[in-house]
């Protein structure tokens, strides 16, 4: 395969892919080595960079997407918005969202330490949005359940790794963003909205871990 067709058939797996592709997997797929895949995405990735490009194809989560840049969010959000409603959480979800963020992996009482109330049907409402998924069980009495957040909640953030989450502050503010600026919606039955953000709570996440467009 000459440069040109690898380079045309990278660009297509990447768009077509669901998920975020792999060099190794596109290597495979394609017969050719890691190395040239590697290279040819360097070489695609610097070629987007520049001004007259709206995409670029970024690392994500272990793989490689097509994104578009960070300079026309704002435009694109409006036009997805306008298509479909975006994924909404209460205000206790999204602080127990970042409480599992900076701290994971973490256990439902390590969590209501920090917010400081029950958190059982806020982790419910996380699992079911696919932001967060178990991890295991913690080895100490009762054995409870630990949580960390999902390859989905990397893609929806367009992070990598947890190791790229920002500050506190500025990680609420790319969830907002990142959910639609109306995503936080009034707590649901049974869920308090009146406890402090896990910024101000003694022992609440620091600003970096420890260890995400609709």
């Amino acid at each position: 395969m000459n440069p040109t067709e690898l380079k045309a058939a990278i660009e297509a797996i990447i768009y077509a892919a669901d998920e975020p592709a792999t060099a190794q997997q596109i290597a495979r797929v394609l017969e050719v080595e890691k190395s040239a895949v590697t290279a040819m995405l360097d070489e695609m990735i610097a070629a987007c960079a520049t001004d007259e490009r709206g995409v670029e194809i970024r690392k994500v989560a272990g793989g490689y997407r097509i994104a578009t840049k960070p300079h026309h969010h704002d435009a694109v959000r409006r036009f997805i918005k306008s298509l479909q409603a975006p994924l909404r959480l209460t205000l206790p979800a999204l602080e127990t969202l970042a409480v599992i963020a900076y701290k994971q992996p973490v256990t439902v009482p390590e969590i209501q330490d920090i917010r400081g109330v029950n958190a059982a049907g806020v982790i419910q409402t996380l699992l079911d949005k696919k932001l967060i998924v178990t991890a295991g069980r913690k080895q100490v009495v009762g054995r409870p359940i630990l949580y960390r957040t999902s390859k989905d909640f990397l893609m929806r953030f367009g992070l990598n790794d947890v190791d790229e989450l920002p500050s506190l502050k500025e990680f609420e503010e790319l969830a907002r963003a990142a959910l639609g600026a109306d995503a936080v919606e009034e707590a649901a039955p049974g869920e308090n909205s009146q406890d402090a953000s896990p910024g101000a709570a003694p022992g609440g996440p620091a600003a970096k871990p420890a260890g995400a467009a609709e």
